[in-house]
């Protein structure tokens, strides 16, 4: 491959220009080789951040993410392979049902998850309240457990799109973590690396996620349908609303005891909504034969649910950990919970040791805020409205400040918020 100049691409890119598939590749390439330092891939990285991609260079620069990599060979299993990406928001344990409820519909779900960051939840740090649970498996351990039990939920190997990994640090300490271009192809290496034949998007929209309207969130659900459907992926996307909780806990332990009520027949209505529209999406992409919601009532996922935490070394039937100290937030009057935002309490569980501000920090599995009543319940004046669960004390008054002017109590109901915004497909919208 012929040498470029890092300094010409990132002056080329800093005045609009589109660059090259090759001059792309060489770029990654040295960027995760240690050829070229961080203060030049910064640069191009701010540069990108302010003038986007177009769609054939943002194809060039996801497949040179994949192509610094390995790829996981999943073409051994004898069931259709579908995987599920949310783009994260507050109380989001969507994973949890939907892998071994996937898996109990007939398909192998290949689930690489990820760990959270400010106020949203990751996958791996909650299922880590589970004892024993881990989330590092090889490559050789992810298709044997695909095989035997359908489902995995488990941690990206370190050959998967190392690209990705370097380039996502540099952008979390450069400002340039919200760029649609960057993304998309974050989360479109990994997924497309991960060997999957199908890929369902769940693209939260609101206070509470990374997308805040819906018109940015379709951009961005349309810039990974493409990239998706480019590299041989069956992909669709949802939208889905993330202005107020999904479900009634944020945090390790209680979303997990949360999904496990959910599996059982129970949970949230909300929770239990998106889980079966994203279901039906990925069981539509993998050409299955299964009522989701049949499947779920029938017990087969709870079953799965308990062989896939079982193969990674967790007990199904250990008691999740609680916290030492929980305090409540009262109704103020009496009337309806007209509004509780998302991002109020995802601060606040945050804030109370169930997040990190920096990848390395540790994360409390027994931390996280309770809901007591959703948007549109009736409320009382004086009695618990929220409940803050910690092991230190000294952290509640940072959580009760986050909530301060988070909810609202209101005479009567207005319409509920639409959960399923949009659908978006290799088609178009639906």
């Amino acid at each position: 491959m012929s040498d470029f100049s890092a300094v010409d691409l990132i002056c080329a890119k800093r005045d609009g220009q589109a660059l090259g598939p090759r001059e792309i590749a060489w770029f990654i390439d040295g960027y995760t080789a240690g050829r070229i330092p961080d203060e030049q891939a910064s640069a191009l990285l701010m540069a990108v951040y302010f003038q986007a991609m177009a769609p054939d260079e943002l194809a060039a620069w996801t497949k040179a993410m994949i192509d610094s990599g390995e790829r996981l060979d999943l073409s051994s299993l004898d069931r259709p392979t579908v995987d599920k990406h949310s783009t994260g928001g507050v109380g989001d344990k969507v994973s949890l049902v939907l892998a071994p409820l996937m898996a109990a519909c007939g398909a192998a779900v290949p689930q690489l998850s990820g760990r959270g960051l400010g106020h949203t939840g990751g996958t791996l740090d909650k299922l880590e309240a589970i004892a024993g649970w881990r989330a590092a498996l090889s490559n050789t351990e992810i298709v044997s457990q695909l095989a035997g039990v359908g489902a995995v939920i488990c941690a990206a190997g370190a050959g998967l799109a190392p690209a990705d990994r370097r380039i996502y640090a540099l952008r979390d300490v450069t400002g340039t973590v919200p760029s649609i271009p960057l993304i998309a192809s974050s989360i479109m290496s990994k997924k497309i690396a991960e060997g999957t034949a199908a890929l369902v998007l769940d693209v939260k929209v609101g206070s509470g996620a990374f997308m805040k309207t819906q018109p940015e969130a379709r951009r961005l659900a349309e810039a990974m349908v493409t990239l998706g459907e480019a590299h041989g992926v069956r992909t669709a996307a949802l939208l889905t609303g993330m202005d107020t909780v999904l479900g009634l806990t944020a945090g390790g332990a209680l979303e997990v005891r949360e999904s496990v009520e959910t599996l059982a027949g129970g949970g949230p209505a909300d929770l239990v909504a998106v889980t079966l529209a994203l279901a039906r999406e990925m069981v539509e992409s993998a050409g299955l034969d299964a009522d989701p919601a049949e499947v779920l009532a029938s017990g087969a996922a709870m079953d799965v649910w308990r062989a896939m935490i079982a193969a990674q070394g967790g007990d199904p039937d250990a008691e999740l950990p609680r916290a030492s100290v929980v305090e409540t937030v009262d109704a103020p009057a009496d009337g309806v919970l007209g509004r509780l935002d998302a991002l109020a309490v995802g601060v606040a569980a945050w804030r109370l040791g169930a997040g990190r501000a920096r990848k390395e920090d540790p994360v409390s599995a027994t931390a996280g805020v309770v809901c007591r009543a959703a948007e549109g319940d009736a409320v009382r004046a004086g009695e618990p409205l929220l409940e803050l669960h910690t092991d230190d004390e000294s952290l509640l008054p940072g959580a009760l400040a986050a909530l301060e002017g988070g909810f609202e109590v209101v005479a009567e109901a207005g319409p509920p918020r639409p959960l399923i915004l949009e659908r978006v497909t290799a088609g178009g919208r639906a």
